[in-house]
């Protein structure tokens, strides 16, 4: 490979990575890749978003504010910091408040841009650039581009706007001899010096990375560890390392080494990198927003993930239709049983409860505690989501006694399209609507309330439904959020009177104990 004199390293890690901390970054960790940039031959580093108010808890470094950028600042003087824009949410009345405060700090404003909306961010790239910053555009979906290059055309006029032109492998599908090809394209339309940004999914980031540098881009960018979106990015370590080898950059492994080492730990908890479902993604220019939130919520396994994927590609709405839970029979009152240990260790006097009032069923959120009440005569639902099909089997472990057993999914079309064992098969239904919440579809809660409304059920005892501790990580914080709306939502109901048994963290429900009501 020729070596490009003038290349200039992005590391975006802070950026990119946010889409896995939720963009909060402890202050040590922070520290460390200051100090390691600093030291390293990076020319940008890339600090993460600033934006508009948007719904939902987005942290420090999706807003940037203003002692944020001043302490990156000093901490890496000789580093040109950028920040990047999401051109969907931002428009030219929102730069005064967004970017004037930047100046003193910030070099590059990058903007990241959807092909379709090209036109409209010239607008806001010209006023960008009246701002005295430098201009990058970041444009997404770079595989797709060969099927409508129009948006292309737009670049003529533009050189004294733009610094740089990205080309986004969003996807991370794409392959070497495509990057050189899409490179000519741009090259026919423009004079603006091109990057390019790629993702590894395919586990192609490096060869296409070192492509675009043959093929001409003067800027391209990295992260630590990989550390970024779906399937990550290029790893700064591998392109330095490489590039050392070639003596275009020379590297100082101490401190590279301890920004690995960093890095490394945080990877141990949020597993960022490629896996079959990635692969799958980038193999077929699948949006890998939805696959990262089916791999980081953990209700869907592997199996459950490429078959929606496939449905995606293949443009079926689900690959199964179940007959629609019975309405004939009807209950009181039902106990739904979540998956915490309070379920399991008051179990002897839920039972009881049950078993010595009329008209009473039990409804399991999940497959968790479903051996412990296996033998009671009531009549028993499983509203099972995601791989709680595989984890029900699992738990039984002897088919035989789901005989007297209705399985439960979320009404058709299924958004993972539809896995179930043989054995589960004939004891499935599926719900017809759910229409008491918006939270989820698909949530094991979501399911036992829409089947207990269903059912005509009247009272519902809560138990196992313990809520999770303060000290919780980003994904049960979110599951933990989304059980409280559907909860929330539940409560609104008419129909239902609601109250748990058994100690819960969730607010708003009526609590007493199993021991009151025996």
């Amino acid at each position: 490979m020729r070596a490009i004199e003038n290349l200039q390293i992005l590391d975006c890690t802070l950026r990119d990575g946010g889409y896995y901390t939720n963009w909060d970054f402890s202050k040590d960790l922070v520290e460390e890749y200051c100090r390691s940039m600093e030291e390293l031959p990076i020319d940008y580093v890339e600090i993460g978003y600033r934006s508009t108010p948007l719904n939902g808890y987005l942290g420090e470094y999706f807003y940037c504010p203003d002692y944020v950028m001043e302490a990156l600042k000093k901490a890496m003087p000789s580093k040109k910091l950028v920040i990047i824009l999401d051109e969907k949410n931002i428009r030219v009345e929102h730069l005064d408040s967004l970017l004037t405060s930047c100046i003193p700090y910030i070099s590059m404003v990058r903007m990241a841009i959807d092909p379709a909306n090209f036109e409209r961010a010239i607008t806001l790239a010209k006023a960008v650039k009246t701002m005295g910053f430098e201009v990058a555009f970041n444009v997404m979906y770079m595989s797709s581009w060969k099927n409508d290059p129009s948006f292309l055309d737009m670049l003529n006029g533009l050189d004294d706007t733009i610094d740089y032109f990205y080309m986004v492998d969003s996807y991370g599908g794409i392959m070497p001899q495509e990057v050189d090809e899409i490179i000519e394209l741009v090259k026919s339309k423009t004079n603006v010096t091109l990057g390019f940004h790629g993702h590894n999914n395919l586990e192609m980031a490096l060869a296409n990375t070192l492509m675009a540098i043959e093929g001409g881009c003067a800027m391209v960018d990295a992260t630590i560890t990989g550390m970024g979106r779906g399937a990550g990015n290029l790893r700064t370590e591998l392109l330095l390392t490489y590039l050392d080898s070639k003596n275009i950059r020379k590297i100082k492994f101490t401190p590279l080494s301890r920004v690995v080492g960093a890095f490394e730990s945080l990877k141990i908890r949020y597993g960022w990198g490629t896996n079959l479902p990635y692969m799958f993604s980038g193999a077929f220019s699948l949006p890998q927003k939805q696959v990262m939130e089916w791999v980081g919520m953990n209700r869907y396994p592997i199996g459950s993930i490429l078959n929606a994927l496939n449905n995606q590609k293949d443009s079926l709405e689900d690959n199964m239709k179940l007959p629609v839970l019975s309405l004939k029979e009807t209950f009181d009152s039902a106990v739904i049983l979540g998956g915490g240990k309070s379920a399991l260790n008051h179990n002897v006097a839920i039972k009881k409860l049950v078993e010595e009032k009329n008209n009473f069923c039990i409804i399991h959120a999940g497959a968790r505690n479903v051996s412990t009440y296996i033998d009671i005569e009531n009549k028993q639902y499983y509203a099972l989501a995601g791989f709680e099909s595989e984890k029900l089997l699992k738990t039984l472990g002897d088919v035989a006694k789901l005989e007297k057993k209705t399985c439960v999914y979320p009404p058709f079309p299924r958004n993972m399209g539809t896995i179930i064992p043989d054995e589960v098969k004939r004891v499935s239904v599926e719900l017809e609507a759910i229409d008491f919440t918006g939270a989820s579809k698909d949530s094991p809660m979501t399911l036992s309330f829409q089947i207990a409304l269903d059912l005509g059920v009247k009272n519902i005892y809560l138990a196992g439904f313990d809520g999770y501790d303060t000290t919780i990580d980003q994904i049960q914080f979110v599951l933990a959020q989304e059980n409280q709306n559907i909860l929330n939502d539940a409560l609104k109901s008419k129909q239902l009177k609601i109250i748990a048994i058994t100690p819960t963290k969730y607010k708003k429900v009526k609590t007493t104990s199993i021991y009151s009501i025996i």
